[in-house]
């Protein structure tokens, strides 16, 4: 880690610091965990929210230079990342409810399990989204894009040319060792909220992909000659 940026050491330090705690929490088995860090509104919850809203700033950033620059590919999967991370923030802190106080609507009152303004809590029956939609499957597709697209993006001049051509950002072999660690933490402590901390640790990569990802390249800044030039190659295509 010597060689990386102050604020990518900073992070993934973060992210180390939270695997630690996992194991330490879960041996010494103390409520402060679930009642102080982990708790609803807590330290770990708002630092998630707030890490996820960067995100999406650093994304929304890329999409409208990409916009300028002309490079419409790259724009679309900007825009859908900014997209995606600005609702996972607005979700995190239920929209505001418990910030201003408001109640939930009838619907998410009758159909939410934590009678929240949010989608993650919805049920269908006795079926929660959160362990379906939201907890299996979605894990599998962040596995895919941190660990998968990692693996392959050195192996396969074909995927890197597509990652690079639409603007994916590829995290490095640093941020798919650590998720994959802090899954088999994750996946061996027992604590109860111990997700709120997998999500501020998934919060926390994901800033550092986007921010320091394994194909910089395509989201440095081009001198302006260099991004005139994209633009009228697309305009004539």
């Amino acid at each position: 880690m010597k060689d990386l940026p102050v604020f990518d050491k900073l992070l993934l330090s973060l992210v180390i610091a939270n695997i630690l705690a996992l194991i330490v929490f879960h041996i010494i088995q103390t409520d402060y965990f679930h009642t102080v860090y982990a708790i609803e509104d807590g330290p770990a919850e708002w630092a998630t929210a707030v890490l996820l809203f960067v995100s999406f700033i650093v994304l929304l950033r890329h999409a409208i230079r990409f916009f300028r620059s002309g490079q419409k590919r790259a724009m679309v999967t900007m825009a859908l990342g900014a997209l995606l991370f600005f609702f996972a923030a607005g979700e995190e802190i239920s929209w505001g409810q418990r910030i201003f106080g408001w109640e939930a609507g009838e619907f998410f009152t009758e159909n939410s399990y934590r009678e929240e303004t949010n989608l993650h809590n919805l049920k269908i029956g006795e079926v929660r989204l959160v362990k379906v939609l939201f907890g299996n499957i979605l894990t599998v597709v962040l596995l895919s894009w941190l660990v998968g697209l990692t693996l392959l993006y050195v192996r396969s001049a074909r995927i890197a040319a597509m990652a690079d051509r639409w603007a994916i950002p590829v995290a490095g072999h640093r941020h798919a060792v650590l998720v994959i660690v802090a899954s088999v933490v994750i996946a061996l402590v027992d604590l109860q909220r111990k997700w709120e901390v997998y999500e501020f640790i998934f919060s926390l990569v994901a800033l550092s992909i986007f921010l320091y990802p394994q194909n910089a390249h395509v989201f440095a800044r081009k001198p302006a000659k260099e991004a005139d030039a994209a633009k009228a190659r697309a305009h004539g295509s």
